[in-house]
């Protein structure tokens, strides 16, 4: 009867478990996500008017072992941090500024990716399957790409925001896709738990 109650549970969708973890679990893992996003910053290739760089891998793995409410608060936090003055933008960067220029949209649009892909995970979408690991990863860049670009849309025109702002970004955010899949699965496969029947009580 014990083997039949742990071969029924439902698995956690991410391999830290932090669903089920306290409070200062959370809080610590908000701190790292946080460390983990500003260096993600520092790696960029320069473009205009928006550079490339790894944030989106960073957000949408964020989302991916966070889930969607911890993922979002803690991409959240990250960005608060930037608009106070903390050098943890593209390059660096810093300062509220970067929130009302070219950049903005996809500012803003990192705490929805974070939440969609977290939300995407819960239901599966996970490094259990790797194929939807890298449809939620996609789906996810592919939102960042679009609201970003709606937001440049507004202050240089649609077309020069379509050339500038998504068409370059699009076989990143395919790559980009891939790793963070292959990261995640990567992530599973190393805190795999042991056989539950084994474990268990006869």
């Amino acid at each position: 009867m014990t083997d039949i109650a742990f071969a029924s549970r439902k698995p956690s969708f991410s391999p830290l478990r932090l669903q089920d973890r306290s409070l200062a679990w959370q809080v610590g893992a908000v701190v790292l996500g946080t460390l983990f996003l500003a260096m993600s910053s520092y790696i960029e290739v320069p473009m205009v008017p928006v550079p490339v760089t790894m944030q989106t891998f960073a957000v949408t793995l964020i989302g991916a072992l966070y889930g969607w409410r911890l993922g979002a608060v803690t991409i959240a936090a990250w960005l608060v941090e930037g608009a106070v003055g903390f050098p943890v933008l593209s390059g660096g960067a810093a300062g509220a500024s970067y929130f009302v220029g070219p950049t903005g949209g996809y500012l803003f649009a990192f705490p929805v990716v974070g939440a969609l892909v977290g939300w995407l995970a819960q239901r599966g979408w996970n490094g259990n399957r790797v194929v939807l690991a890298f449809a939620a990863m996609l789906l996810g860049n592919l939102a960042c790409l679009v609201l970003g670009t709606v937001w440049l849309a507004v202050m240089i025109g649609a077309e020069q925001a379509i050339t500038f702002g998504f068409l370059p970004f699009i076989v990143g955010g395919l790559l980009k896709s891939a790793l963070g899949a292959a990261t995640l699965t990567a992530i599973r496969g190393k805190t795999k738990p042991a056989n539950p029947r084994r474990s268990a009580n006869p």
